[in-house]
């Protein structure tokens, strides 16, 4: 397959659908890049893309690869990294993707500390307009880097995710909310919403 780099139209696109442009964003955009390269883009639900982070990237990799949660192609998995694993139903392959440490930013560089005067308040005017600099610089940086500079990439051997099921709602008994039957609970006998699950498990 030719190698194809993202439009800058579509960059923009993808700016637009985000809401700013940052390094996490580029960061989405280059291993969407990456992974379009290997195996399409995902019309339905032909590319499953599980994601072990909730960060800016995950935005670009479902408006570029067409992988969303109400498809059921996009998968989180909570573990706070960088690393992205794309699953070609299509080509029975998949692929690992993750984030070099120095193409997040080392954390004594500059914009991480001003980052973290950030969550602090504690930024002056002036470091706020660096930081600002600081972040359209990284930005570009991620952009213009070439792909193996950013990115370990190794073959996956986990298991291609199942398409998504339509499953038979259950009215919970404590809210009388209708809930997926795979997500409910039985408690003394009655079905209960997970939240109803828990709230009853710590009363008893």
């Amino acid at each position: 397959m030719n190698q194809q780099s993202i439009s800058p139209e579509l960059i923009k696109a993808t700016i637009d659908f985000h809401g700013h442009s940052c390094p996490g964003l580029a960061i989405g955009i280059r291993a969407a890049e990456l992974a379009i390269n290997r195996f399409g883009r995902s019309v339905d639900e032909e590319i499953v893309s599980v994601v072990e982070t909730d960060m800016c990237a995950v935005d670009a990799i479902q408006f570029l690869l067409g992988c969303t949660f109400g498809k059921g192609n996009l998968i989180h998995l909570d573990y706070g990294k960088s690393a992205f694993t794309f699953h070609s139903r299509q080509k029975g392959k998949s692929i690992r993707i993750v984030a070099k440490p120095n193409a997040i930013g080392d954390p004594s560089d500059e914009l991480i500390v001003l980052r973290t005067k950030k969550l602090k308040e504690e930024l002056t005017p002036d470091e706020q307009e660096r930081l600002k600099e600081a972040m359209a610089e990284r930005t570009k940086r991620v952009m213009e880097a070439d792909i193996d500079k950013l990115f370990k990439v190794k073959p996956s051997h986990s298991p291609i995710p199942r398409k998504a099921r339509i499953l038979e709602s259950l009215i919970c008994r404590e809210c009388g909310e209708a809930t997926m039957e795979s997500r409910t609970r039985r408690l003394f006998g009655q079905t209960l919403c997970l939240s109803c699950f828990e709230a009853a498990e710590k009363r008893l």
